[in-house]
């Protein structure tokens, strides 16, 4: 029998009085993958991560983890997380800390805290042992909260906004361990707004609007869903582009021009019939454009929906 998926949620439903955080959510994550979460503030993805922990009693739904109750995972240790307001004890050193956790996997039922030298290699915390908590930044906080996550080697990591803190050389450090766990074997999941991570890193990405997920798939599978294209050249601004055929929408940044098009073929010719395209450059739809549009469409069935 195959074994069971890190994570399995059937029908959620969240609801917080009249307001509906998650909306009849299904999603199944088999061991393994690493997947983004991704959508606007008020999406859900918080949330969902809080349901799969056993935070939160949901309205509606079943959640599994690895084939058990949420309370019961995590309590086994089989989980890690870093939320997305996560803190840490003050007027303590951060060794202090880590050894305070590490012991609590020595209780029955729970597995084997993680070495500590392998930890600190993996989680990038070498040299910080000794430093009081209070005078991390907020670099290395997150980096802290990763190893703290880390102790019981859990088969299912969430993370939510893990990078929020980081600079770039800090989350390119962040993600090249995150690889690393994936091909330990560990299940990744997070939730981000830095899209060029989800592209980057991503075996799936899963973008959730208004409590539901609209888009599920691999990077190219959600960019391609996304019809147009964006065509980028020089102009100054006495070039007229208010009747360019099949143009949707036309930015300005200095002396760059940005227009989206349904049919750049078409576009294209119109615009050189009319005059040179210096630093022509045409491109198919980035994951934030496609998550753009998703998030567009799903306001407009929201607004357009019965009430």
């Amino acid at each position: 029998m195959p074994p069971a998926p890190a994570l399995d949620i059937r029908g959620l439903t969240v609801r917080y009085g009249d307001a509906v955080a998650v909306d009849d959510l299904s999603l199944t994550i088999p061991r393994g993958q690493t997947v983004a979460l991704l959508g606007p503030n008020g999406a859900g993805k918080s949330t969902t991560v809080n349901a799969v922990l056993g935070l939160l009693n949901p309205t509606a739904g079943e959640v599994e983890v690895l084939g058990r109750k949420p309370q019961d995972a995590v309590r086994a240790g089989s989980v890690g997380a870093m939320l997305q307001h996560g803190g840490l004890p003050t007027e303590a050193r951060v060794g202090e800390v880590i050894d305070l956790v590490r012991r609590s996997f020595d209780r029955a039922g729970q597995t084997t805290a993680w070495p500590l030298e392998d930890l600190v290699a993996t989680a990038g915390i070498d040299g910080l042992l000794g430093r009081p908590v209070d005078a991390l930044s907020g670099g290395q906080r997150q980096r802290v909260l990763l190893a703290l996550a880390l102790v019981g080697a859990p088969p299912l990591l969430l993370l939510d906004e893990p990078t929020s803190a980081m600079d770039v050389e800090g989350r390119r450090a962040f993600w090249t361990t995150m690889r690393g766990l994936a091909a330990r074997g560990h299940t990744v999941v997070f939730a981000t707004h830095h899209l060029d991570e989800a592209d980057a890193v991503a075996d799936r990405v899963v973008v959730v609007a208004g409590g539901r997920v609209v888009a599920d798939g691999t990077t190219a599978e959600v960019k391609a869903g996304v019809g147009g294209r964006t065509i980028s050249f020089t102009a100054g601004p006495e070039r007229r582009l208010d009747d360019v055929p099949a143009v949707t929408a036309v930015t300005r940044q200095g002396s760059t021009v940005t227009l989206a098009t349904a049919d750049a073929d078409t576009t294209l010719r119109a615009l050189l019939a009319d005059g040179g395209l210096p630093d022509l450059e045409v491109r198919g739809a980035t994951l934030e454009d496609a998550v753009i549009s998703l998030i567009a469409a799903r306001r407009q069935t929201s607004i357009g929906a019965p009430r």
